[in-house]
Order: C-alpha cells, then structure tokens, then sequence
C-alpha cells in the first residue's frame, strides 16, 4: 500500500533526494534545505504489506556490492516494489512468505537462496526461473564450448577473404611472360652465350668473371642457366623466378589462413620438398606482410555472440564465417543447433513438452560445457519448465534492481537502509 500525500516538498524529496532536491525547490522559489527534505522522507510511514501478491517477484541488490545484500520483493502483476529486506537468505525470505500468505507464482533468478526460501514459505506457489538468466546460463556454456574449439575458429578467416576482395591476402601475379625483349634483355642474352663460350673453352668462374667485369656470383647464375630465357623471366615486377615459386599457392593459402610465422611455414613446406633456408622464406613472405592484412580469426566471444543470435538477424559476413566454423567443427555445429532448439522452445512456451527432449539430446553432445548447463536445469527442472511454459518473467524486478542503482548513485552511496527503503517503496 501508497503512503498518504506528503505535500510538493516530500515529492520532491522522494523523487530527488536531499540535495538534489534542495537545488530544484530553489529554483522554485520554494527555498528549503536537504536535510529538511530528508527529514520530510523519514517521517513517512513505512508502507504495510498485509499479503503477498499473487505473482511475486524477488531478487537481490547490493548494499555494499561484494560485501552485504538485500532483497526487493516487487507484485510482477503490478510491476509495483512491494517491500525489502535487509539481508539476502533463504530463512528471511521464507519467514516473510510465511507471515504473509498469497503467493501463487514466484519469479525469480537461479539463485539457489530464493528457491529454497519459497519452498520453505509457500510449499504451494509455482517458482517460475527468469528466461533471461537461462539464456544467459547457455551463453555461458556456449562459450566455454567455442573456446575448447578455438582450433577451427580460422576457417571464419579464409571465408572473409574469400568473400571480401579487399581482404584476401598476397594474390597472384599476372601471368608470367615466355619472352622478354629491349635493351636488358639483349644484353643478358649476350652475357649468358659469352659466360657459356668461356666455360666451353676451359675458363674459370673467376677468369670470366675479371675478364667480364662481373660478380662472381653474377657468372656463376649465368652458369647455372641453361637458357637466358631462365634469367628474363619474371611475374612483371622485375622478380626472377624463384625456387619458393612451387611453394607459393601452399604459403598464400597458409597465410590466409592466420599463419604468419616464416619459421611454422619453412617447417611445413620443409617437409613437401622445400630444400631453401628459412631466410629465403622469410623474404619471400615479405611481400605478403606489404600488401593487405590477411584477416585474423574472430574472437571467441564474437562467434560465441553469432551462434546466441537469430540466423535471420545477423550480418551477412558474419553468417559467412560462422558457416564456415560450423562447416569444418561438427561439434560447433551441433551445439549451434542446440542453442536454436532452445531459443524455439523459450520464445514458443513450448517447454513442458521439449524441454526433456532438449536436455537428452544436448547431453548427447559430448560437450562438457553444455552437460553441466543441463546438469543446473535438471536440478531446478520444475522452476526451469514453468519458465520455459509461462508468460511471466522477473523483468520487472530487475527494472527495480536497476532503478535502485540509480538511486544509490544519486546519494553517492551515503544512503542508510531505513531511506533507501522509504524512497523505493514510496515514490510513485
């Protein structure tokens, strides 16, 4: 029950607060002080509760946060705070259900204090466990799941390069030419048919090379050519053929992949034949660091946060790369079907009936994360099914819960209980 009206001053008071208040009762030309306003508050009678409403919604808030707790108590029909409690325990809330008689349907979280507490105090009401907190419970498990998998989360990589141009990595060079002609391709034809004419004629590599004006190293890749076709040709920057250039499309891949570390890609390609040093890839790897940033794989609670929303409603670049994690992690893919037969049987109130069936095959699974989701329903299973069935919910006990925050804040946490309590339960 409503207190009785206590003037402009004592709603002000209860809206504001003390100095809050003052300041605006000022600037009403209704000067007065904020201990006045105080004082107005606490003369209020404290609100009597005769009976508990029929749907009462319970949970608790923080009087010194990590340190002491209290318990709100809200009528769900009316969305209306109904009383506090001092303290957050079973056997206060069910001496408060016990004093006062009427509750047939109880709200709350998944806190095991309140539902002992309603047992014990009204044996009778139905305890319906908030949609909101199971949601988030499997979001919990769901991300402990994605993370046990984080192996696959780079196919999401490869799928944003594949789908964005931008974003692919090292491409290919255009095609390389058979034949090049002008003046530097003249004069390497020359130098390759005098260095092969020197060595035909028993020269060595530092004859030629002192009688060429050449490197020794210059003469010896003269050398090993056996055309000057060898030497011409290149992928149109000026790039030689390279012995890495069989490798390429294997290290374009890997790198597109999220692997960038030359001494992992030198290891790998080492064992399909690659007899070259691991500078030579390093090097070789520098052009792909130059151009775009290959795509990194996506945080776990970014896939975690695809999978818990709607198919329909998520971006279509996110869709691509969580097909692709489900694609390649079959046991992604069953725990993200899971998680879309849960959300059917909450938004449909279907869970009297596919609750069981849910929890039998979500345990199937194999996911340790998800059996020990199932786990915590099965030992609220009554609560969790009403839930799941039943149109009520405790949203309006959190909206309370939020607008208690705000109201210690507005006191910068100076507030004692007795006049949080008075401008919780008695402001309109």
């Amino acid at each position: 029950m409503r207190a009785a009206p206590c003037g402009d001053g004592g709603a002000v008071a209860l809206a504001l607060g003390g100095r809050a208040g003052a300041r605006l009762a000022g600037r009403l030309a209704a000067g007065v002080s904020r201990m006045t306003l105080i004082r107005l508050i606490r003369a209020l009678p404290d609100p009597a509760v005769a009976a508990s409403p029929r749907v009462l919604g319970v949970d608790e808030f923080a009087l010194r946060k990590g340190r002491s707790y209290g318990t709100l108590l809200v009528d769900v029909e009316t969305h209306r705070p109904i009383d506090i409690l001092d303290e957050r325990s079973a056997e206060s809330f069910a001496a408060w259900l016990a004093e006062r008689p009427g509750a047939e349907l109880i709200c709350r979280d998944r806190a095991g204090v309140y539902a002992d507490g309603g047992a014990r105090g009204a044996p009778d009401a139905v305890q319906v466990a908030d949609r909101w907190h199971l949601w988030h419970n499997l979001g919990q498990a769901v991300e402990r799941t994605v993370a046990r998998h984080r192996e696959h989360l780079p196919a999401a990589a490869t799928a944003q390069a594949q789908s964005s141009p931008g974003a692919t990595g090292p491409e290919p060079g255009p095609p390389r030419a058979a034949v090049r002609s002008g003046r530097i391709a003249d004069r390497t034809r020359a130098r390759h048919g005098s260095v092969h004419q020197m060595l035909a004629g028993g020269r060595s590599i530092r004859e030629i090379a002192a009688e060429l004006g050449l490197s020794r190293n210059t003469v010896r890749r003269f050398a090993r050519a056996s055309s000057p076709e060898e030497l011409l040709v290149n992928d149109g920057t000026g790039r030689r053929a390279s012995i890495l250039d069989e490798h390429d499309a294997y290290l374009r891949e890997r790198w597109n992949a999220g692997c960038t570390n030359a001494a992992q890609l030198w290891r790998e390609i080492r064992d399909r034949g690659y007899r070259g040093s691991v500078t030579h890839v390093r090097q070789h790897l520098a052009r792909y660091r130059t151009s775009t940033p290959a795509p990194v794989p996506p945080k776990v609670k970014a896939v975690t946060g695809w999978i818990m929303t709607r198919p329909d409603k998520l971006a279509a670049a996110d869709k691509a790369s969580l097909d692709a994690i489900l694609a390649v992690s079959p046991e992604l893919a069953a725990v993200a079907g899971s998680v879309r037969s849960f959300a059917e049987i909450m938004a449909e109130r279907r869970g009297r009936t596919l609750l069981e069936p849910w929890m039998t095959a979500a345990t199937a699974t194999e996911e340790p994360a998800l059996r020990s989701f199932v786990t915590g329903l099965r030992a609220d299973q009554d609560a969790v099914t009403s839930g799941l069935s039943l149109r009520w919910s405790s949203g309006a006990v959190e909206g309370h819960v939020n607008r208690i925050k705000m109201l210690k804040r507005q006191m910068y946490g100076r507030a004692s209980p007795d006049l949080l309590r008075r401008r919780v339960l008695l402001a309109d």
